[in-house]
C-alpha cells in the first residue's frame, strides 16, 4: 500500500471497521508458471523454512522450483474447481467472507474482506481496499484454529508489513487462536457426528489429522503440538471416545528433518495391515479443504489404506462455509468486534 493518492484522514471519512479473513494461500493455475510462482513465494517465507538462508535458497532456487512445479501443478489439478478456474481453497475462502459479511448486516459498517498469505488476493491488496472504504479500525483473522510461527505468525507478519507502508494506519486487533474455543469444538463434533450417520459403515478408528511442522520448530518453543492434543482432547471428551476411537496424527511433511509424530501415512498403512477395516479421516488443522485434504488424504490416503488390506474409508470434510463453520467464525468475529461496534453500527 503506497502513500500515492492518499487523501487526509478524519474521523468523518474513516468511520468503519473492517473485517480482515486471511488463508493460507494458492496458486494463479495449475500451470508450471502460476505454480512456481506460488510456491517461490510460500517456501521463501523464513516462518516456514527456517533454515539458513545460504543453505536454503540454493536448494530452493536450484532444485526445488525447477522440479516440485510440475509435480505440485498435476496434483492441484486432481482437485481444481473448473467452473470457477481456481482452487477449492479460494472458493470457500470466498464463500466463507460473503457468509460473514451477510451474518453482520445488523452491523451496517463493518465492511468485511478475505485474503491469502500467499498468492491472490493479497493481504496488501485488501488491506488497501478496506482503508479506502472508511476502514479505520480492522479486526485481522488468521484462519487457524491452533497457533504456529509457520501460520498464524507470519500471517501477522505480512500483515504488519503491510501497515508499515501506510501513512495512516488503522487501528488493529487480530484473532487469536481458538485450539480449545467451546464453538470450535462444538462445530467439530456436529461435523464428525452427522457425516458418520450419513455412513454405510461405522469406522472403527477416526483419525484427527493435523498439519505437521519439523520437530525442530517444536523444541524450538513453538506451542503447535500441544494446541492440537487439546482440540483432540476436548474432542474425545464431546464425543465420548477413547484414545484408541480418535488418534492424532501428523501428514504433509517435507524435506529431511523430522516433523511432529506419528505420521498420518504411516499410521494408515499399518492400521491397515493390524486387520483394521473400516476408518474416516477428518482435519481439524484445516479451515478449509484444500490440497492436503482432498488430494493427500481423500486420494493418496484411502488408495493407501485399501492397497494394504483396508476396505471402508471415508474422508470427512473440513468445516468450510457450512452453517457450522460459520458459526465459529461468526462467534469470534462478533467477540473481537466488542467495543468497537454497538447496536447498528460503529462506536466512536
Amino acid at each position: 500500500m503506497s502513500e500515492a493518492g492518499q487523501t487526509a484522514v478524519t474521523k468523518e471519512t474513516m468511520s468503519k471497521v473492517g473485517v480482515l479473513l486471511v488463508n493460507l494461500g494458492t496458486p494463479d493455475g495449475t500451470d508450471y508458471t502460476s505454480m512456481r510462482r506460488y510456491l517461490k513465494e510460500f517456501l521463501s517465507d523464513k516462518r516456514v523454512i527456517e533454515w539458513p538462508r545460504a543453505i536454503w535458497y540454493p536448494i530452493l532456487h536450484g532444485i526445488v522450483l525447477n522440479t516440485r512445479p510440475k509435480k505440485s501443478g498435476k496434483l492441484y489439478d486432481r482437485i481444481w474447481n473448473r467452473d470457477k478456474n481456481e482452487s477449492p481453497l479460494r472458493t470457500f475462502t470466498r464463500a466463507q467472507g460473503e457468509r460473514l459479511a451477510k451474518a453482520l448486516a445488523d452491523y451496517p459498517n463493518v465492511v468485511v474482506g478475505w485474503a491469502m498469505r500467499y498468492g491472490q488476493p493479497s493481504i496488501e491488496t485488501v488491506l488497501t481496499r478496506l482503508t479506502e472504504q472508511g476502514c479505520r479500525r480492522i479486526v485481522m483473522f488468521p484462519l487457524y484454529p491452533q497457533y504456529s510461527a509457520t501460520t498464524t505468525a507470519t500471517v501477522n507478519d505480512k500483515f504488519f508489513e503491510a501497515l508499515m507502508n501506510t501513512r495512516f494506519m488503522p487501528a488493529v486487533r487480530t484473532v487469536p487462536s481458538y485450539e480449545d474455543e467451546p464453538a470450535y469444538i462444538e462445530a467439530l463434533a456436529r461435523s464428525i457426528e452427522n457425516h458418520l450417520a450419513k455412513l454405510d459403515f461405522e469406522p472403527e478408528v477416526v483419525i484427527a489429522s493435523y498439519h505437521g511442522i519439523p520437530q525442530s520448530y517444536a523444541e524450538r518453543g513453538d506451542p503447535y503440538p500441544a494446541h492440537c492434543m487439546t482440540t483432540s482432547r476436548l474432542l474425545r471428551e464431546r464425543l465420548g471416545w477413547g484414545e484408541k476411537k480418535l488418534l492424532t496424527c501428523f501428514q504433509s511433511r517435507f524435506g529431511p528433518e523430522e516433523w511432529l509424530q506419528p505420521y498420518t501415512d504411516k499410521t494408515i498403512e499399518q492400521l491397515a495391515r493390524d486387520g483394521v477395516k473400516s476408518i474416516a479421516v477428518f482435519n481439524p488443522g484445516f479451515v478449509s479443504d484444500c490440497l492436503e485434504t482432498l488430494d493427500e488424504i481423500g486420494n493418496e490416503a484411502a488408495h493407501s489404506f485399501r492397497e494394504h488390506g483396508g476396505v471402508n474409508f471415508s474422508h470427512i470434510p473440513c468445516l468450510n462455509d457450512s452453517d457450522e463453520g460459520m458459526a465459529v467464525i461468526e462467534t469470534l468475529v462478533r467477540r473481537e468486534l466488542q467495543g468497537w461496534v454497538e447496536g447498528k453500527g460503529i462506536r466512536e
